[in-house]
This record gives C-alpha cells, structure tokens and sequence, in this order.
C-alpha cells in the first residue's frame, strides 16, 4: 500500500484502551468493593461469563451486555447509574490514559510518520465513555477522523458505517487496514472490502504488529 494514500482505521474501545475485564481490581478499588467483588471476564473466561456467549452468538447487541453489566455494578456499589458512562467515568476515575494500551501509542506513532492517516470507528464512543472523555485523550488529535454511531445511529457490521468512515478519509477500502475486536464487525469490514485484523484483547501487540505489516511498516519497535 502506497503511505500516501493509506489508513490505519481502528475501533475504540478494547482496541485502543484496556478492557473493563483487565482492569477489575481498578474497578473495584474506585468503587470501594472487596477484591474480587467482579468476575464476568468476557473473553478472557468467556465459559465463566454466559452473558458474553450470549452477546457473541447475537442473541444480544453489545449495548445490551454493557448495559446489564453497569446494573449489576451499580447495585453492587450503591450508585444510580443508568449509563454505561456513568459506570466508566466512575471505574476509570480522572485519569483515563492510565489504561490505554501502550501497543496503540507505538503503533500510531509509527503510521503517523509514515503518512498513514488514522480513524476510529466506534459503534458508542460517547455513549459508552461520555462526550467529555475525549478531551482527556490527546492523542485523539492524530486522528484524521472519528466516527461514532452515537450520533449517526449506524452500527457496525452495516456497511453504511464502513462507507462512511472511508468517504470522510476519502480513501477506498483497498487502502485501509480495519482493526476490531469483535468478528461480527470484522466480517462486515471485509465485505466492504477492507483489509481487516481481528484484534485479541489478550495480545495486543500481536494485532497492531499485524496491522502495521499490512500497512507496510515494520512493527519492530512495538513494546
């Protein structure tokens, strides 16, 4: 792929910072429970957590097992939370950089100086984090586009939520390299076209190593 005309288009969450299931004893810390208070762990422990089968068989959407998850812990800590933003703003306190993945910096940095454009392509950036979020994450800066369906309220894996991330970059999708960690969204990139990589949140660096071969780029210097 020529650098001149490629992007780097990643989803949020998971990919870009650690998940709510990494960072439990945090969680728990915050919210004043006892260690080990949580135990769903989603794909880390996926036999342990039917909730998460059940989101990953499409018996559910992603919205409903977070929404049920931020009920479950607000009943646990005594809050009156009825957003999943509400739950993350209170688990990831005032510092949230202190979770994003190391492996997501690097790799950013490397496409920049190599004239990758970057995106993110979220199902619920705003709605999932607050709107307030993004002004805690510098790093957004880099980025040529952020696109969120919460407020296009078209989600991943409809193609029109590809389709519209690569005319705002104005790219095709033969030039664009699309991280996620969720198949149902990667099968729906590669059937508009897009190069995909299916992120493992439990290796990280294997998936932007991934990505940034497909882009053209040595993944030597991820930590």
């Amino acid at each position: 792929m020529p650098h001149d005309r490629s992007a780097l288009i990643l989803d949020f969450g998971g990919v870009i910072s650690r998940t709510l299931f990494e960072t439990h004893d945090l969680t728990e810390a915050a919210l004043g429970l006892a260690p080990g208070t949580l135990t769903w762990r989603g794909p880390f422990d996926p036999d342990c957590d039917p909730l998460w089968q059940a989101m990953q068989a499409d018996e559910i959407t992603e919205r409903d097992y977070w929404r049920r998850r931020t009920l479950e812990v607000a009943a646990l800590s005594g809050a009156d939370w009825t957003e999943m933003a509400d739950f993350v703003r209170a688990a990831r306190g005032a510092s949230p950089a202190e979770v994003i993945r190391p492996e997501f910096l690097t790799a950013i940095r490397i496409a920049r100086e190599t004239g990758i454009r970057l995106a993110v392509l979220s199902n619920e950036l705003d709605l999932f984090y607050g709107a307030e979020f993004r002004a805690k994450l510098p790093f957004l800066a880099a980025f040529d586009v952020i696109h969120d369906a919460t407020h296009t309220g078209i989600l991943k894996p409809d193609p029109r939520a590809y389709t519209a991330c690569l005319d705002a970059l104005g790219l095709p999708a033969a030039a664009c390299v699309f991280v996620d960690d969720q198949a149902r969204n990667i099968r729906g990139a590669a059937a508009v076209g897009l190069s995909t990589v299916h992120f493992n949140v439990r290796d990280p660096r294997a998936g932007y190593a991934e990505a940034l071969e497909k882009l053209g780029l040595d993944p030597g210097r991820l930590p």
